[in-house]
């Protein structure tokens, strides 16, 4: 019997579901501080990039490289950080970040620097809308 993808219970918790790409889904982090997504492929019991297979990888790549790539433009980044960390969550999961060099936690990383201030109801549909307009999803 095929193993079903389930997006892991913490990502459920801490992220709001925007859509998906062809492989992945693509997830709002809900912390204001910071514009972060995060890419998860819709593979069952993923937990590496070398998992996938090699077509997979590659478009696991152009997506989080066309994810990167608007950011930036929509919203006018100083730097995008990219990272597939897994400590807490071992499910596959790319973080986007964009970051400032005003932004609070410049230049450490957002790891546990400061406790996540939540989005507002009009603050996620203003960044979903804006975000599925610039990704024309």
């Amino acid at each position: 019997m095929a193993l079903t993808f389930t997006l892991h219970p913490r990502l459920r918790q801490d992220c709001i579901v925007i859509g998906r790409l062809q492989l992945c889904q693509l997830l709002m982090m809900d912390d204001s501080q910071y514009p972060w997504f995060i890419l998860v492929p819709e593979k069952a019991e993923l937990v590496e990039i070398y998992q996938l297979n090699k077509a997979e990888r590659e478009l696991l790549i152009a997506e989080s490289s066309y994810l990167a790539e608007n950011l930036a433009i929509l919203y006018k980044a100083d730097k995008i950080n990219i990272a597939a960390l897994g400590n807490l969550v071992p499910q596959l999961h790319i973080h986007h970040i964009v970051r400032y060099q005003t932004d609070k936690a410049w230049p450490a990383p957002v790891w546990g620097k400061f406790e996540a201030v939540p989005y507002t109801e009009r603050e996620i549909t203003d960044n979903i809308t804006r975000l599925k307009d610039q990704l024309r999803l």
